[in-house]
């Protein structure tokens, strides 16, 4: 069983950064595939950013350039840096992990952005 716990979200401003963390616990963490997706009201949840365990990236279109997602294996985390966020940016913001056939999801955090 993993466990996945997000930190970071609030409000801010458009133009403006935030730092998204996810820490995971339960599972061997390196060898995990990690995400972020987000839901903002009246929408389907929408899959952000991606990170492998080689490291590899993807990111949608809406947010590349402007969003990094990074991973610590010593910490077992991953994170989502967001930087000049939009009001589109407004959502709760979920941190997913597949392992052993299994995908899992956090329990989510709010971001929203004001203009």
């Amino acid at each position: 069983q993993v466990q996945l716990v997000e930190s970071g979200g609030g409000l801010v401003q458009a133009g403006g950064s935030l730092r998204l963390s996810c820490v995971a616990s339960g599972s061997i963490f390196s060898s995990m595939f990690m995400a972020w997706y987000r839901q903002a009201p009246g929408k389907q949840r929408e899959l952000v950013a991606t990170i492998n365990r080689g490291g590899s990236t993807s990111y949608v279109d809406s947010v590349k350039g402007r969003f990094t997602i990074s991973r610590d294996n010593v910490k077992n985390t991953v994170n989502l840096q967001m930087n000049n966020l939009k009001p589109d940016d407004t959502a709760v913001y979920y941190c997913g992990a597949s392992s052993n056939l299994h995908y899992y999801w956090g329990q989510g955090t709010q971001v929203t952005v004001s203009s």
